[in-house]
C-alpha cells in the first residue's frame, strides 16, 4: 500500500509529539483560561512590598499551561510575601490546555508584553522571571533581542533547556526521516525550535549565555529525562549560579517535571535566587 509523503510527514510529527509526551507524567489539566485563582497568585490588586519589592512571573513549560505548572511553587511564593504571576504563552489553535508549543521566539513576544502589564498593575520598574523548561530558556531570547533585561531583575530556570535537548539520543533520528524536522516546524514550532542544534537555540546562544544586568540560577537535576544531557541547562557568564540538586542532597530523585511540581528543595533554591540576601543553605529537609 503506498502511502503519500503527506501524510507520512504527519505521521511522523505525531510520532514526535508522542515521544515528547511520553516522557511526561499523565496529570489532569484545568481550564487555565481564567486570570486569577483560589492559590492567592494573579492577584492583579498585588503590590511589592519593601521587602520584597518585586514581582515574580512564571513561565511554564512546554506542554504546560499557567496553572497546572504553578500549583505547588506560585502558592509557596505568595506565603512568603511574593506578588506572583503566571501567563499561558506559545497556544496553538485548536489546542487548549497544553501551551508553549508555538514558536520561542514568538512566545517571548507575549512575555514581554506579559511583563509590561505586570509592571503597570503593580507601578514598579523591574521583575523577576521565574520559568520551568522551555519557561526557563524562552525568556532569555526576550532578554537579550527584546528589551527585557531593562525590565528584569533576575532569571531563575527550573530544569530549562538553554542548548536544547537530544532526548537521550532520539532526535538524532532525525537525520533519517529527511523532512521530518520541517513537519515537526509545521505542527508544534516551539518543540523544533528546542531541539538541540536548532536555528532558534544557535541565534540565542551565539552572542553568550547572559546578558549585563541580569542575576541568572538554574536549578538542575541530574535525573532529568527530558532535557538531557543535564549538562546543557547550565549557563555561563557573570552573575550566574548553576545548582545541581544531588550536590545539596544526594537521595533527591527528582526528574524533569517533579522539580518543578513538588521538589521543595526546588522551591527553596528559587526563594534564594529571588533574595539572596536572605538566602538559608538548601538541604535534603528545605
Amino acid at each position: 500500500m503506498k502511502v503519500s509523503w503527506s501524510r507520512a510527514r504527519g505521521l511522523l510529527a505525531t510520532v514526535a509529539l508522542a515521544v515528547v509526551v511520553s516522557l511526561l507524567p499523565s496529570a489532569a489539566y484545568a481550564d487555565s483560561s481564567t486570570t486569577t485563582t483560589s492559590k492567592g497568585w494573579n492577584d492583579w490588586s498585588c503590590k511589592p512590598s519593601a521587602q520584597h519589592p518585586r514581582a515574580v512571573v512564571l513561565a511554564h513549560g512546554t506542554f504546560g499551561n499557567s496553572i497546572d505548572n504553578w500549583l505547588g511553587l506560585a502558592p509557596y511564593l505568595v506565603r512568603r510575601g511574593y506578588c506572583v504571576f503566571s501567563l499561558d504563552y506559545g497556544q496553538l489553535p485548536g489546542v487548549p490546555f497544553f501551551h508553549g508549543l508555538g514558536p520561542v521566539d514568538k512566545s517571548a513576544e507575549q512575555l514581554g508584553a506579559y511583563v509590561d502589564r505586570v509592571l503597570k498593575a503593580t507601578g514598579t520598574q523591574e521583575v523577576d522571571i521565574v520559568g520551568h523548561s522551555q519557561g526557563g530558556m524562552m525568556p532569555r531570547h526576550y532578554l537579550s533581542f527584546l528589551g527585557g533585561a531593562e525590565k528584569v531583575n533576575a532569571l531563575v530556570g527550573i530544569a530549562p533547556d538553554n542548548k536544547g535537548t537530544d532526548l537521550h539520543g532520539l532526535t538524532k533520528l532525525l537525520t533519517y526521516f529527511p523532512g521530518m524536522d520541517d513537519a515537526i516546524g509545521m505542527s508544534a514550532p516551539g518543540l523544533r525550535d528546542q531541539i538541540a542544534g536548532s536555528e532558534f537555540l544557535k541565534r540565542l546562544n551565539e552572542g553568550g549565555d547572559t546578558v549585563p544586568g541580569v542575576k541568572y540560577t538554574v536549578i538542575a537535576t541530574r535525573y532529568d529525562q527530558v532535557v538531557t544531557p543535564y549538562q546543557s541547562q547550565f549557563l555561563d557568564g557573570p552573575d550566574v549560579r548553576n545548582v545541581l540538586l544531588q550536590n545539596l542532597c544526594p537521595v533527591n530523585f527528582s526528574e524533569h517535571v517533579g522539580i518543578a511540581l513538588w521538589d521543595r528543595m526546588a522551591w527553596h533554591e528559587t526563594a534564594n535566587a529571588l533574595d539572596p540576601a536572605h538566602a538559608k543553605p538548601t538541604t535534603c529537609l528545605s
